[in-house]
């Protein structure tokens, strides 16, 4: 029997839908192969009322989506047992369809609802969202018994039309579950679980290809180097992610070319871009589209929103591992190399690569980060600092601030090495360079100090004491 690996905090939120005493109406979303469907189908063992999984309305001709979305509703009435009638003509009278049939459920005990993949039901002019609302606001609410589970890969549908929807459904969502990439630790729980062995150094550099989607980690396979795993997954002839890009745009969001455009366009500079600079470099006018292009994106967790804390500026940056690694090394047919990565291991290209993917990793661990340096109970704001020596662009920058409600400020030096880091003559000046600048302009308020977080340690020498806090990989694989 498959096991759920992870999702702590998820399965609590699951299980006290099952001891609750009222209708609980559950989201779930996340992007495309994180394993929404199955936690949901294993937290609960398949004990259905009803389940349903819409169709790809992109795999069906346009006149016919709506017509097939309500026949393949009424195949699943029936598969659960409803008794047989005719196709429904509207998605009213579908909901009608299912009231009846639910109704007849003993109300003993819970009576779980399962509705996958439910923005590809919404097609156009098929008014399922009122239908929808006029159930859940009519009927299920009022049944004490009721779990009702909505799914859906298509985040920006789920947030827009159910989270944060402001007419009939406003305030009627009783569990939010976002659903995101495994953490180092579940990737090393689920490793261990498929008896793949491999040190902290190559789960970093598995994570940093693949972001932790546990869809993509299953592409790894017992018996393999990780460079041999990268090749079979990214660049053999048929690879499995080859094509996965587009893919997981067009599922997680209805028109995709714009949030693609804006991803491509992030990638092109290791900090991101204000607004306005993403609106012209990629043509996208700055108003409600490009505010909905770039909440979608957050929504999904492939850009970070952070702010310059010097100038106060907000950026958006692509810190989406898969979508990192694609676009450096895949995108494109950029090699025809099938084992690209066992030859390239220790090129430049790589190793540049490997610095700024340790850097998104770091901001997907900031929990880990904050555990490491005993600050898990203080608040904290995230965000980093550019320094311009003109008006063309920045002329120094620390990636990671943590600022601390005490009033001490961790400038964060984040190295990716297969050795401890040494500080010598010149990096010392330039971390000293670093904490001058920052005093300079922040002035006594806050109490700066260098914080290494890296792979293996820190080599001690006369410089070391420079860093007055150290973060290893060990830190950054521990539980959430």
């Amino acid at each position: 029997m498959a096991e759920i690996i992870g999702r702590a905090s998820e399965r609590r939120l699951l299980q006290s839908m099952l001891e609750s005493d009222h209708a609980e109406f559950a989201i779930v979303y996340g992007r495309r192969r994180v394993g929404k469907t199955f936690l949901i189908r294993e937290f609960f063992k398949d004990q259905f009322a009803f389940y349903h999984t819409g169709l790809n309305p992109d795999e069906l001709p346009e006149e016919k989506r709506m017509l097939a979305q309500l026949e393949n509703f009424a195949s699943s009435l029936s598969r659960y047992g409803a008794a047989a009638r005719s196709v429904p003509k509207s998605w009213k009278e579908a909901f009608g369809m299912l009231i009846d049939f639910l109704s007849e459920k003993p109300k003993d005990r819970r009576m779980i609802v399962f509705i996958d993949e439910m923005p590809w039901l919404d097609t156009r002019r098929s008014m399922f969202l009122s239908a929808f609302e006029n159930f859940w606001n009519g009927w299920a609410a009022g049944q004490d018994h009721l779990i009702l589970i909505a799914c859906g890969s298509a985040t920006s549908w789920m947030c827009d039309e159910l989270k944060d929807n402001t007419k009939g459904l406003y305030d009627r969502i009783t569990k939010d579950i976002p659903l995101s990439p495994f953490s180092l630790y579940e990737c090393r729980k689920y490793f261990d679980y498929r008896g793949i062995v491999m040190d902290d150094y190559d789960l970093l550099q598995t994570y940093m290809a693949t972001g932790g989607v546990p869809y993509y980690l299953s592409c790894f396979e017992k018996g393999y180097t990780v460079a041999q795993n990268i090749d079979r997954a990214f660049f053999a002839k048929n690879a499995p992610l080859k094509n996965e890009f587009s893919r997981l745009f067009s599922s997680i969001f209805i028109n995709k070319e714009n949030y693609e455009k804006v991803v491509r366009y992030l990638a092109g500079r290791r900090y991101g871009y204000t607004r306005e600079e993403v609106s012209a470099g990629t043509g996208i006018s700055s108003g409600s589209g490009l505010t909905r292009t770039l909440k979608g994106l957050s929504d999904s967790n492939l850009i970070t929103v952070y702010k310059d804390i010097l100038g106060g500026k907000t950026y958006y940056k692509l810190t989406d591992a898969f979508c990192l690694f694609y676009l450096h090394f895949v995108d494109g047919g950029k090699t025809n190399n099938h084992t690209f990565w066992q030859n390239n291991q220790f090129s430049p290209a790589v190793n540049a690569w490997r610095g700024l993917a340790f850097e998104d990793l770091c901001f997907n661990h900031i929990r880990q980060i904050r555990r490491a340096l005993g600050i898990s109970g203080v608040n904290t704001e995230i965000s980093t600092i550019l320094w311009r020596t003109s008006s063309e662009g920045p002329g120094s920058q620390i990636d990671m601030v943590i600022t601390r409600a005490d009033r001490r400020v961790h400038l964060c030096e984040m190295k990716f090495s297969i050795n401890d880091v040494e500080i010598d003559k010149d990096y010392d000046a330039h971390l000293r360079e670093r904490l001058s600048l920052f005093q300079n302009v922040i002035g006594k308020r806050k109490t700066p100090e260098i914080t290494l977080i890296t792979t293996y340690g820190l080599k001690y020498n006369k410089y070391a004491g420079r860093v007055q806090s150290l973060v290893v990989m060990e830190d950054l694989v521990q539980r959430d």
